[in-house]
């Protein structure tokens, strides 16, 4: 990809392989790959579960804000795994549509079946926001941020029978394709 190539921002719910899909397409474009929660706790000195129980949700927020603006603002094109929640805030979202509209950046959502989410993220990454009510907390979650996600994507693809390798694929086709809206259901 060229510098004046955009940026691809990945969103979706926490389990829908952001960070992993993230890192194999930015190795397969040979750009660099950003991860917002990582770097919010970089800074932080802190875990998103640290940020959340010592600091509150709001805090975290503002740093994911602020992660997510200096994103946005890069002049070389990067794969920029977004925080499940990155879309919540309508600045982060006008923001995001600022990029896109200045050909900055391409909006791809990542979105899979309930039951798919839950068993991934009861592996691993332990999730704050899981805590109570998985099941619950996923199937609200989907529901609150649905038209979220949908206001700023470009390409919407259902990775719930999908494997990380052909959703790289399939992106970089499409990219490569120009397909600037887009969406994409199972295999």
């Amino acid at each position: 990809m060229s510098s004046a190539s955009p940026s691809i921002l990945l969103v979706g719910l926490m389990g829908t392989g952001k960070s992993t899909v993230a890192r194999q397409l930015s190795s397969r474009l040979g750009i660099e790959c950003l991860d917002t929660d990582k770097m919010v706790e970089a800074r932080a000195g802190k875990s998103v579960r640290e940020l959340f129980a010592e600091l509150g949700e709001q805090d975290f927020r503002d740093r994911e804000s602020d992660v997510l603006s200096e994103c946005l603002a890069r002049p070389i094109p990067a794969v920029i795994a977004g925080a499940g929640g990155i879309v919540v805030r309508e600045s982060n979202r006008q923001a995001i549509r600022a990029s896109q509209q200045a050909g900055n950046v391409i909006v791809v959502w990542l979105h899979a079946a309930t039951d798919v989410l839950v068993a991934r993220t009861s592996k691993g990454v332990h999730r704050p926001l899981l805590d109570d009510d998985r099941v619950g907390t996923l199937e609200r979650l989907a529901e609150e941020r649905a038209s979220m996600y949908s206001e700023v994507s470009d390409i919407v693809v259902d990775v719930s029978q999908r494997s990380v390798e052909s959703t790289v694929d399939l992106l970089i086709d499409a990219i490569e394709e120009g397909q600037a809206e887009m969406s994409i259901s199972h295999e």
